[in-house]
């Protein structure tokens, strides 16, 4: 089976307590529905750089990664749907890509 890192871009919005502890439950939610298929659960970000040859700045924007969970799937679409149903959508938008092994 195939890992696929799900990356969460942006989503550093505003929210009340009644609404966060509504997203929290909502991240157990689709978490649990992932069930066995989890490598590693949301894994949140905080405090990028950004590093180039010309130095280095704050990773600011809404590119900026925020977070990740990583999950096994037999193939890309399989990956994709169950980006789709997780809640971080709600604030901001989502990277899926399939992790290669370097061997060795």
């Amino acid at each position: 089976m195939a890992k696929f890192a799900i990356f969460y871009l942006g989503g550093n919005k505003e929210m009340s307590p009644e609404d966060a502890k509504a997203h929290r439950q909502g991240w157990q939610v689709w978490l649990n529905g992932l069930g066995e298929a989890v490598v590693s659960p949301a894994n949140p970000l905080k405090g990028s750089k950004s590093v180039s040859r010309a130095g280095v700045s704050d990773a600011d924007g809404v590119t900026r990664i925020t977070g990740y969970t990583i999950v096994e799937a037999p193939d890309m679409e399989a990956a994709l749907a169950m980006a789709k149903d997780c809640p971080f959508l709600d604030m901001g938008t989502l990277e899926v890509a399939e992790m290669m092994s370097m061997g060795g």
